[in-house]
């Protein structure tokens, strides 16, 4: 028994590890803690590909980054109109975007995602990753 309880705190641990935490200056919380957080994945278009489809920019007016699709309760950070987000996957029929992007002042070539991946994966760094609504950014732009 004592044994299978610190089985189970050491894999908790682990999990409470495995999710990665905003940097500092990312925007506070709007309405609480949010419901639910979904990595972003890259290499979902096969391993002859860039692990993101392509580098988009973010409309005038700017955009929140939320930390799973669907989820508003709580922002993960703020982009400025013009930002340049690497967009690596959809969902909800292109409602959401899932986007890697730089911290400001960093150079996005460092995210790696140009570069294609072996296999589909979460995305865990080093630049920041986030949920953005559809048609908050200029495609290819």
């Amino acid at each position: 028994m004592k044994h299978r309880l610190i089985v189970s705190l050491s894999l908790l641990a682990l999990a409470a590890c495995s999710q990665p935490t905003p940097p500092a200056d990312n925007a506070p919380a709007v309405a609480g803690e949010p419901l639910a957080t979904r990595a972003v994945m890259i290499g979902t278009e096969g391993p002859s590909l860039p692990a993101c489809s392509s580098i988009s920019r973010v409309k005038d007016g700017g955009t929140d980054v939320y930390w799973a699709p669907g989820e508003t309760r709580a922002v993960k950070a703020k982009l400025a109109g013009g930002a340049s987000v690497s967009l690596c996957e959809a969902a909800d029929n292109d409602a959401w975007f899932g986007v890697v992007f730089a911290a400001p002042g960093t150079d996005a070539d460092m995210c790696g995602v140009g570069k294609s991946v072996p296999n589909a994966r979460e995305y865990q760094g080093p630049c920041r990753w986030g949920w953005i609504k559809g048609g908050t950014v200029r495609l290819g732009g």
